[in-house]
């Protein structure tokens, strides 16, 4: 049987960045990366890049420019709460909106640049034994990296419970012509109306835009719901064909379990509750995976670790402020904050798509623009 130091399931960015990261961390290892579908190929996603998803990247060596070639910087923000306050600043740092056809190949061919295997192969069984990890029979692993999305296979073999609908998004993509007046602007516009809810308008400064709409599971979203939403919140906007996704929300990530398997990216539920956000989270839990393979048998107790050290607070503070949110009169105060001072929209704008706190100065400010009774 074919044997590889480290197999890592997925060649997106979290299966990417583990590749390169195990590779960094030792450059003798043998790392084998499998996915179903061959380079490049298009994956259901909002495509917008925080600058923190760059930084991880560039601690593996990569060279930011070589994966935002093309595609210019997008240097302003625009927020919409569920009672209709809008504030629109220029980020602290610029994001990217990268179609993950042209991203994930970029990232996966940097990853085979450095000395990764890549092999188109759907694993369909995975078995865990005290000195190895078989895939499909024919493949062994000192480590394993499940970084195949939301419907995990990996996930699946170690018996981890599946989100319940309270912790599972779902939402519809597809491009358009760019919006009116939204060159360099993300845009996201959420409802009080089926709330939590939201829709976004992402360019590409190709004159298109990545657009979509998501909401809940548990507010038994439908396709025909999910196609009125996006027509409500974003008006006019004509998108080719819609395709779906389901996001598992970090309110319910699993406990990351001991042994020789590891969880990255949307396979372990990393995705921010109140923006959708992903990348991010899986370059670094990806990033993180990869050092932690190094471990052998004790992988899945250093991966534990090093995510709690780095995201943990961060991912509390997420929970916190989603719980919060489900009140759109608070939502309504925290962005009439963020409108008056720069400095609560940078907050609020860390904590939604990056690895930021619940700041008191946050807090504060939305106490000062309550309503009050």
């Amino acid at each position: 049987m074919e044997h590889w130091d480290v197999v890592v399931v997925g060649g997106g960015p979290a299966g990417a960045a583990a590749a390169l990261a195990a590779r960094r961390a030792d450059p003798a290892a043998r790392v084998l990366v499998l996915d179903r579908a061959g380079f490049p190929r298009d994956k259901v996603c909002g495509d917008g890049i925080a600058a923190e998803a760059f930084d991880v990247l560039a601690g593996l060596g990569v060279e930011p420019a070589t994966v935002t070639d093309g595609f210019p910087a997008v240097p302003r923000l625009r927020l919409t709460s569920p009672r209709g306050t809008t504030v629109e600043r220029a980020t602290e740092r610029p994001s990217h909106v990268i179609p993950r056809a042209v991203l994930d190949a970029r990232l996966i061919g940097v990853a085979q640049d450095a000395g990764a295997v890549l092999r188109r192969q759907q694993v369909r069984q995975v078995s865990v034994h005290p000195d190895r990890v078989e895939v499909d029979g024919s493949v062994t692993a000192g480590v394993l990296i499940g970084a195949d999305g939301a419907e995990s296979v990996v996930r699946r073999a170690l018996g981890v419970r599946r989100n319940a609908p309270t912790e599972l998004a779902v939402a519809l993509r597809g491009y358009a012509p760019e919006l009116p007046g939204q060159a360099g602007v993300q845009v996201i516009v959420t409802t009080e109306q089926r709330w939590p809810a939201y829709a976004w308008s992402f360019p590409l400064g190709d004159g298109r835009a990545n657009v979509g709409y998501g909401e809940l599971v548990s507010g038994g979203a439908s396709r025909a719901g999910l196609e009125d939403g996006l027509r409500r919140l974003l008006p006019g906007v004509a998108p080719d064909a819609l395709r779906a996704h389901r996001l598992p929300l970090s309110t319910g990530r699993p406990r990351q379990p001991d042994g020789r398997v590891l969880l990255a990216g949307d396979a372990t539920a990393l995705i921010n509750p109140l923006t959708g956000e992903g990348i991010f989270y899986a370059v670094l839990s990806g990033a993180l995976a990869g050092v932690a393979a190094g471990a052998g048998a004790g992988a899945g107790a250093a991966y534990r670790e090093a995510l709690g050290r780095r995201l943990g607070r961060h991912l509390r503070h997420s929970t916190t402020a989603s719980w919060l949110s489900r009140r759109p009169a608070l939502m309504d105060a925290v962005l009439r904050s963020a409108g008056a001072r720069q400095q609560v929209f940078d907050d609020v704008v860390r904590l939604g798509l990056a690895d930021g706190r619940l700041t008191l100065r946050a807090l504060a400010g939305a106490a000062r623009h309550l309503p009050r009774t």
